[in-house]
């Protein structure tokens, strides 16, 4: 990590304000930018809060490392990285489908989050050494499980993020299942 502070696109600033003003007191978490590589530290000796870190001022890594939060339960998030197993870009054909398996729900969520923000979402298969893109079945894959959170409702977490960021960045469709379907992405 760096160490700076500085946020660079405006709608990042915005969402960290958003975030910490949700989850700082209620979830003793904050949302942090600038992380050479993404990551979760929960509280510790040195530090007495959990520090949801993303890379630089990325708005689309702030979006998808707090689709992870949201999703983590509560020993989960007494974790580094929540617990979960990353084997780093380069992964094989058959790494790849463990990765995909993993990453539905989070990307689902991700791209809720996005269009409540008004942001543009993009499917990741986070695999660029690797050669391998995101397979069929991943992407329709998450685009079912958004239409399934439209339907029933996201994790509560994320659903109280949601509807601020849509009152915030003006993205109030986001419930819409029509907004997720594969052939978008």
């Amino acid at each position: 990590m760096s160490g700076s502070t500085a946020v660079f696109d405006p709608r990042t600033g915005q969402l960290m304000e958003i975030f910490n003003r949700l989850f700082a007191g209620s979830c003793n978490t904050r949302l942090i930018a600038d992380g050479d590589e993404p990551i979760y530290l929960p509280a510790d000796g040195q530090c007495g809060h959990h520090r949801l870190i993303f890379r630089h001022d990325y708005f689309s890594s702030a979006l998808h490392e707090i689709a992870h939060w949201c999703i983590a339960g509560e020993q989960r998030r007494l974790l580094v990285d929540f617990g979960y197993w990353y084997n780093p870009d380069g992964r094989t054909a058959r790494q790849q489908r463990a990765f995909e398996q993993v990453e539905v729900k989070p990307q689902a969520l991700e791209w809720m989050l996005s269009n409540a923000a008004g942001h543009r979402f993009r499917i990741s298969a986070d695999n660029l050494a690797g050669g391998v893109a995101a397979s069929e079945a991943f992407i329709a894959a998450v685009a079912e499980q958004a239409r399934n959170w439209c339907a029933a409702s996201p994790p509560p977490r994320a659903a109280l993020l949601a509807a601020a960021l849509a009152e915030a960045f003006g993205g109030g469709g986001y419930r819409d299942p029509g907004q997720y379907s594969a052939a978008s992405l």
